[in-house]
């Protein structure tokens, strides 16, 4: 009998220790914030009125924007790289070619509004 209730002792030692034991997982934490492709898609936005473009068309699932400035026609690009980074084209063409007075305008609004 006593080997038996050592035995049964044992065993409540073992399901109560077993059965307190809780395991806490990690609450995930939210976004910090909008993402880059979001950060660098609202600010080549913003980018575009500062200098004065009038967006005609900006299709977020593409990530183009198209514009005017005058005779000059805009094309703003938002895409993510393979490598996971966000790259931000600017083109303007006008009737006598690019326009690279305004791309550059539109470069530096876009580095102001990203806080560069």
């Amino acid at each position: 009998m006593p080997v038996f209730r050592t035995a049964l002792c044992a065993c409540l030692v073992a399901v109560t220790t077993v059965a307190g034991c809780t395991y806490y997982q990690t609450v995930p934490a939210p976004p910090s914030g909008p993402s880059a492709f979001d950060r660098a898609w609202n600010a080549a936005l913003g980018a575009a009125d500062d200098v004065g473009v009038s967006v005609s068309m900006a299709d977020r699932t593409s990530g183009t924007i198209y514009g005017t400035a005058g005779a000059e026609e805009v094309t703003i690009r938002v895409f993510t790289q393979a490598d996971g980074r966000v790259r931000v084209e600017f083109n303007v063409k006008s009737a006598s070619g690019s326009d690279s007075v305004l791309a550059e305008r539109l470069s530096s609004a876009y580095d102001r509004r990203m806080g560069r």
